[in-house]
């Protein structure tokens, strides 16, 4: 499967169902937008991460995608994602191929995170924000389909037992909010793909 069948698949698949929202009640959850961006070099599909610098007040040191909380002047949850990207990256939010949104994701730090994935351009070519980006990870889909990387814990947050999953490409640990969109993103990379062809990127 080509890099562009792949992504007008998922841009069907992510268009053709309506993203689970979450509902925790008694808690007021703030609004937050993160866009995984998606690439192509070589021919190769690729997934980027930022790490979050050691100095920050909240998710010091983490991976993560990036996006944060949703602004007055922003209209909708993707506006916020697109200018986030566009802040810590340099990447023109113009340029971005949305192709559709996932399942929200809560946080301990009670936001509802809505999570979109987005085309960039593959050039590399990054003006990253050095208040809000220490390091930027780029991850071949296939190593991330490996199911060798992913570990799985059980944990109670939020009065219930939920599944916390953590990533290990190299030395990078990818865990938190940003694993649960990750799994559910590969999920859907799985289903209009297939596992093996996945992992061969073929």
């Amino acid at each position: 499967m080509s890099v562009e069948v792949l992504l007008q698949s998922l841009e069907s698949r992510l268009s053709s169902r309506p993203a689970r929202t979450v509902d925790l009640p008694g808690l007021v959850l703030r609004e937050a937008a993160v866009l995984v961006p998606v690439f192509e070099r070589d021919g190769v599909p690729h997934v980027l991460f930022t790490r979050r610098p050691a100095n920050m007040r909240t998710h010091s040191d983490q991976y993560s995608f990036p996006g944060g909380g949703r602004d007055a002047e922003d209209a909708t949850p993707l506006h916020t994602a697109l200018r986030e990207t566009e802040e810590e990256l340099g990447v023109d939010r113009r340029r971005v191929r949305v192709l559709g949104m996932l399942d929200e994701v809560p946080t301990i730090s009670q936001y509802r995170v809505r999570p979109f994935v987005g085309v960039i351009p593959g050039d590399g070519k990054y003006a990253p924000s050095a208040d809000e980006v220490a390091f930027i990870l780029e991850v071949p889909l296939a190593n991330l389909m490996d199911p060798s990387i992913l570990r799985i814990e059980r944990k109670e947050i939020f009065g219930s037992e939920r599944e916390l999953y953590f990533y290990t490409y190299d030395t990078h640990v990818i865990w938190g909010a940003t694993a649960r969109i990750l799994r559910d993103f590969l999920n859907h990379v799985q289903h209009v793909q297939g596992p093996a062809a996945a992992v061969s990127g073929t």
